[in-house]
């Protein structure tokens, strides 16, 4: 497969409203990719659940304990993007199925470690094994969807992380307590090769191609020279960055919430292992459905005016600070729960519209890559330094009061949206612009 990404190329893009490929076989694709993310989540996210058992048998400190955790994101940061860019000369499906077989197999070791160094290895390729697919996985269902529904589907399918950790950290915690912590990681990397199998039978990358398009090899000989000549669009607006770096440094927030609530719920609220699990579950589930509803408002408030999208991320940014600061202020109990689950709900909210405004600050040809380069700004802003920063802090401050200091971190987060939002318009106009101009140019028109 050449270096195309099978995304509508500008020049060509069908209308808003029409789907490329047949509806059910789009939601097909849909929901075996989001079952293969939900995997990749419970893979990275089964660790949390079992953080106070590995504390009490290896005697680790939570710095330990969160490197443990960001080491998975900070390999999908530093590796997503060359990780992409092979998954589109190789062929997205075989990608997928390699990638998720291989995070797959991490985890079963990681149930095999005997040691933190053993673990922190295993963890390690659990993130080189996810590092393509949140940014491939989400350019496959977005090739295939109109594209109306973008912020939505983004939405949905970040979201997939939040279910996935639902998963991960309520039965990781139930079958740690019930079975021990190495049963717990064993489970989820089962799921992982039986999932992965399921996958590579259903999906086929020549199903992928959208009606009328060429299918990989057809139209290979100018794909390299088009993507070279669109990759430094990926960084040539002010907004686009923005863009990257507001939902890099919201999600550090997430992601710190989505790490630490087990132990928080079992040291401030003294809940076992599967209770805190369970407790921090459903907060994680609350922080998927704030990703899926940012994705809907934003949608349905910007279809006439896209501008509307910065106002929901900046809402979500806000709204997090002020909810989460008040709550790790109040005493355990119903009013701090209340307020927590608002929080969190807001956390992570920025996601779909964040993803929706790269995809439209950014050319079609480099979708993937641009999805990639979103993952890489989340991964090393947010994901990765969350749950290592918060651990890190945790050792001085006890592990409340750094949960205090995380919300504020929504403060650059606004910034950065506050910014983009500034540009967002005029950033615009000049991505149709190049556009426009740069198609009389192609190599084989020259030379016509």
């Amino acid at each position: 497969m050449t270096m195309e990404f099978h995304t509508p190329a500008q020049s060509t893009a069908p209308t808003a409203s029409a789907w490329p490929v047949s509806k059910g076989y789009a939601w097909t694709v849909f929901a075996l990719s989001f079952g293969l993310l939900l995997s990749d989540y419970m893979s990275r996210q089964v660790l949390n659940a079992v953080f106070p058992m590995l504390k009490a048998e290896w005697l680790l400190s939570d710095a330990a304990l969160g490197s443990l955790s960001g080491v998975v994101a900070l390999a999908v940061g530093v590796l997503t993007f060359p990780m992409s860019l092979m998954a589109d000369r190789w062929g997205r499906v075989r990608s997928l199925l390699i990638a998720a077989t291989l995070w797959s197999l991490a985890t079963l070791g990681c149930a095999l470690s005997a040691n933190y160094g053993e673990m922190f290895v295993g963890r390690l390729f659990v993130g080189i094994g996810e590092a393509a697919y949140g940014s491939v996985g989400i350019a496959v269902v977005l090739s295939i969807f109109p594209a109306a529904l973008r912020a939505t589907l983004s939405g949905a399918f970040i979201a997939g992380g939040a279910f996935g950790s639902v998963l991960g950290v309520a039965v990781g915690g139930a079958v740690a307590q019930a079975a021990g912590w190495r049963w717990a990681f064993a489970a989820m990397g089962i799921f992982g090769l039986v999932l992965a199998a399921v996958y590579g039978v259903v999906v086929k990358e020549s199903r992928l191609a959208p009606r009328g398009r060429p299918t990989a090899g057809e139209d290979g000989a100018a794909a390299p020279e088009r993507l070279r000549a669109h990759l430094p669009r990926l960084f040539s607006s002010v907004s686009v960055v923005s863009a990257y770096v507001g939902s890099g440094l919201q999600l550090f927030i997430a992601a710190a919430l989505l790490s630490w609530l087990p132990s928080f719920f079992n040291r401030y609220y003294h809940m076992a292992p599967a209770e805190a699990g369970g407790a921090a579950g459903g907060f994680a589930l609350i922080i998927g459905l704030g990703m899926i509803l940012g994705g809907v408002v934003s949608d349905r408030i910007s279809s006439t005016a896209p501008i509307r999208k910065w106002a929901v991320a900046l809402g979500c940014s806000l709204g997090s600070l002020l909810l989460l600061t008040l709550s790790f202020q109040l005493p355990t109990g119903p009013a701090q729960l209340l307020t927590l689950g608002l929080g969190s709900l807001l956390s992570a909210g920025s996601a779909g519209p964040a993803a929706a405004m790269v995809a439209n600050l950014t050319p079609a040809a480099v979708a993937a890559t641009a999805f990639a380069t979103l993952t890489l700004a989340n991964s090393l802003l947010g994901l990765a330094p969350g749950p290592a920063v918060t651990g890190a802090l945790a050792d001085r401050l006890g592990l409340l009061g750094a949960l205090r200091v995380v919300p504020l971190v929504a403060v650059a987060a606004m910034v950065a949206f506050l910014v983009g939002r500034h540009w967002y318009e005029r950033d615009l106009l000049r991505l149709d612009a190049p556009a426009t101009k740069a198609e009389p140019k192609h190599p084989s028109e020259i030379a016509s």
